[in-house]
């Protein structure tokens, strides 16, 4: 018999952290390769589209560890359950939210440098720079049109974020509809909750 283990397959492939987890470098290059960027958001996103089945699995797995005494949390199963769902969902709305803001400014800084240039080059047709030749001009003219396109794109991502965790946000609360935030949670997280009750 090998003794590879198989993959977990239908709902436990979903549920069950990877068995060799992947760490994933950002970085620039990463925001500009806009496949790449909305494929890690999409892996990201798969938390929010699986949540009610996500729920029953953290619901079935409380009952159960209370069934033979292992459950010491205080409050119900179901209360544990929501707060154990509710951690999982802020942790990754915060990678999620990162990613994209890093994206943003990185996409956004590399643009405003380029219209900088040309704008000096503009300046330099009056007298009052150096001027960059026409081949330059042009290349450079094609790079603004090209990143001001991925721009928008990547900003796009902000919307869908909004829309994704709003979502996610009503399905959790329609099974945890008297869940309160721990008394310990930071302001940073607070703030990431109540701004997802509004699709906005």
């Amino acid at each position: 018999m090998s003794s590879r283990q198989n993959p977990p397959l239908g709902s436990l492939a979903l549920q069950a952290p990877s068995i060799t987890p992947q760490i994933v470098r950002v970085s620039s290059s990463t925001c500009y390769e806009l496949s790449l960027f909305k494929d890690l958001l999409k892996e990201y996103r798969r938390l929010d589209d699986t949540i009610t089945m996500r729920f029953n699995r953290a619901n079935a797995q409380v009952r159960d560890e209370d069934r033979i005494g292992k459950h010491a949390a205080k409050g119900t199963v179901q209360d544990t359950a929501c707060l154990y769902l509710w951690r999982e969902l802020l942790a990754n709305w915060k990678r999620r939210t990162d990613l994209i803001t890093y994206c943003t400014s990185v996409v956004d800084r590399s643009l405003v440098e380029k219209q900088d240039v040309l704008a000096k080059d503009a300046a330099a047709t009056t007298g009052t720079s150096e001027e960059i030749t026409p081949a330059a001009r042009r290349k450079m003219q094609a790079e603004v049109y090209s990143e001001g396109v991925m721009r928008n794109q990547v900003h796009n991502e902000l919307t869908v974020e909004k829309i994704v965790r709003y979502r996610s946000w009503d399905a959790f609360r329609s099974r945890c509809k008297y869940f309160e935030i721990p008394a310990e949670t930071d302001a940073q997280t607070r703030k990431l909750w109540e701004s997802s009750k509004a699709p906005s």
